[in-house]
Order: C-alpha cells, then structure tokens, then sequence
C-alpha cells in the first residue's frame, strides 16, 4: 500500500510540478496567463464532467451529505481559530484557512480510492462526490477567503458570480438531475479539457516553485500541515463516530479526510495574486507529508472499519 501510494500517486505528482519548474527556468512562461487558462477554460470543463458523470444513490447521498458539511464547517472553525490565535494577516489568513479546508480530492484522492476500493464500487462514488463538493467549496469559500482579503462582499460577489466554474457546476447540476444527454461532438473536445486540466494545473504549480525561496520553518505553512493532516483526520473520525458511519462509507470518508491540500488553492490564489508563492509551498508540503499521514489512516480504516 505504502509503496503503491509513492509509485502511482505522489511520484506522478512530483514528476509534472518537477517539469513545470524545468519548464518555467527554461522558457519563463507568463503565469498569470497560464492561471487564467485552467480557471476559465480547463477547470470549469473538469467540475462539469465530474457532475455530468456521477451516479450515486440518494440515501447514501443524504449521509455523506450530513458528514460532509459539518466536516467542512469544523475544519473552518479551526482554520479561523488558529488564524486568529496568530494574528495573521489579510493574506497569510486566507492561506491557513484555504489550505486547512480543501483538499486535494482528484488527483490525489481518486487514484488512491480507486485502489483501495477496487473490488467496491461504492468506495469510489463517495470519493467523486467528495470531489464534487471540494470544488464546489473551492470556489465559494476559497475564492471568498482570496478576495475577502482585497475586495468588499460586492465586489466578491460580483467576481464569484463572473467565474466560468460556477456557470459549469449550475449546469452540471441541471444536466445531472434532468439526465440531459451533451451531443457527442460537444462531449469529445469538454472531455479532453477535462483530462488536460490535471496535468497542466500541476505543471503550473511547478513553474511558481522554480522562482520562490522555500520556507520551510513558516508558521502558517506549520500549521497548515498540522491542521490538514492531523487534526482532520481526527475531526472525521469524531463526525463518523458521531453520525453512526460505518462500513465502506466509513473508510472512504474518513481516508478522503487525510488527503493533502487542494492543488487548486495555488491556482486561484496565482489568478488573483493573493500570496501565490505561499499557497504553492503550502501545497508541495502539504503533499510530500501526506505519504506517511494517509498511509497511517489507510491502515487505521482497515482496523477500525
């Protein structure tokens, strides 16, 4: 398991950000441009075809639903605690907040769940629709968190509302719910978007990397891991105690709660330059930890579960 986790998730990872930073010390790319790309092209196209794709039965959909929202609310509450137990600023809060709340669901998540679940169907429609609301919670939440930092609640309003993403997620949600079929020709080029998304978000990261000077004794970035690896995992197990989870739901909730922090948080904060080069440290770190921490959870699911 632990060897399967760096060879066919973590190495993957590692080698796209590793070749955006070759790529970026090379050519110097413009990353502003590149950002805007994922953001109003590949992501949207991504989050619609995560929609458009799931197929999950409506009980098992109301419990992961109770979970999955007072798991994201705690881990908010703590985010916002620790925030202001440091005293942070604007910027640096919005980091700590982010990288504590959304994780890492897709490219991440879902190879690790298609393994440990591979012989259970069910496993791996929880992780999707914890993906679904990751996104979704990304671009609520975290680019409220981002812009709160610079624009009034209008202007984050406004900005919200303009994202490509949230037009994507509402007619995901609508072609879902009503099973409106996309004509082929259109479904061809959106799923290729969609494949391409990955990739290029990682290659980006890397680029931000190649020019910052890691930190590896900043305290949000301490905390950070702390609130994203350890306390998370021990809030969902409390909230999967607490709800009487158990079973194969249980397993999937409780080791999607171990998982790093959200690679989208690098992007969105490169789009509205929000303390872009501490996002990305935030989320190499917060990756390069998570092989020992969701290892340990994987074993501990099997033993508590």
């Amino acid at each position: 398991m632990f060897t399967f986790i760096i060879l066919n998730v973590i190495l993957p990872i590692l080698i796209l950000i590793l070749l955006g930073a070759i790529l970026q010390r090379r050519f110097q790319f413009n990353l502003k441009q590149l950002s805007t790309l994922i953001t109003y092209c590949l992501m949207p196209a991504a989050v619609f075809m995560n929609l458009y794709n799931i197929s999950i039965e409506i009980d098992l959909l109301l419990e992961i639903i109770y979970y999955t929202l007072l798991f994201s609310l705690s881990l908010m509450l703590v985010g916002h605690v620790i925030s202001k137990r440091l005293k942070l600023e604007k910027g640096e809060s919005a980091a700590l907040k982010n990288s504590i709340s959304l994780m890492n669901s897709g490219n991440y998540g879902l190879p690790v769940s298609q393994l440990v679940f591979s012989h259970n169907p069910v496993g791996v429609s929880v992780q999707i629709f914890i993906l679904i609301f990751q996104n979704l919670l990304t671009y609520s939440y975290g680019v409220y968190n981002l812009l709160s930092a610079t624009r009034t609640i209008k202007g984050i309003i406004q900005s919200f509302l303009k994202l490509p993403v949230f037009h994507a997620l509402i007619l995901g949600i609508l072609f879902q719910y009503f099973s409106i079929q996309v004509p082929h020709p259109i479904l061809i080029p959106l799923d290729q978007l969609s494949n391409g998304f990955v990739a290029i978000a990682l290659i980006l990261l890397g680029a931000q990397l190649s020019n910052i000077k890691l930190q590896f004794f900043h305290r949000v970035i301490a905390w950070s891991l702390i609130g994203r690896l350890l306390i998370g995992p021990l809030l969902a197990l409390a909230i999967i105690y607490l709800l009487g989870i158990d079973g194969i739901v249980a397993q999937s909730l409780f080791i999607a709660s171990s998982f790093p922090t959200s690679r989208n948080t690098s992007t969105i904060a490169m789009e509205y330059q929000i303390e872009p080069e501490l996002h990305a440290q935030i989320v190499l770190f917060s990756t390069l930890f998570s092989i020992a921490t969701v290892s340990a959870v994987i074993y501990l699911s099997y033993i508590l579960f």
